[in-house]
């Protein structure tokens, strides 16, 4: 899983050159060339205008909470659960 804010093209400044994956005819993923992270996700049909910025890479991402589950038909039977279990703040000991 992973968080994504939508944000309009003319609103990012990206800082050095990501590497382009182009995982369909219309997207194009954007990703860190020296570690992987991914960084966004173009669609020209689906959001055109607009990136897709994963929400771990920003600055703060507490200010982009989410606000909806997307791609729900594609979640394994488990999730809906997910929340429900034991939280631990770092590594468990066992």
């Amino acid at each position: 899983m992973v968080g994504w804010a939508l944000f309009a093209e003319a609103n990012l400044k990206v800082v050095g050159e990501p590497r382009l994956y182009r995982s369909s005819e219309d997207a194009t993923r954007h990703f860190c060339g020296n570690c992987g992270t991914g960084l966004f996700y173009r669609n020209l049909k689906s959001f055109p205008g607009m990136v897709d910025i994963q929400t771990s890479t920003l600055d703060d991402p507490s200010l982009v909470p989410p606000v909806i589950h997307v791609q729900w038909a594609e979640a394994l039977p488990w999730m809906g659960a997910a929340h429900e279990l034991p939280h631990v703040g770092r590594y468990p000991e066992d």
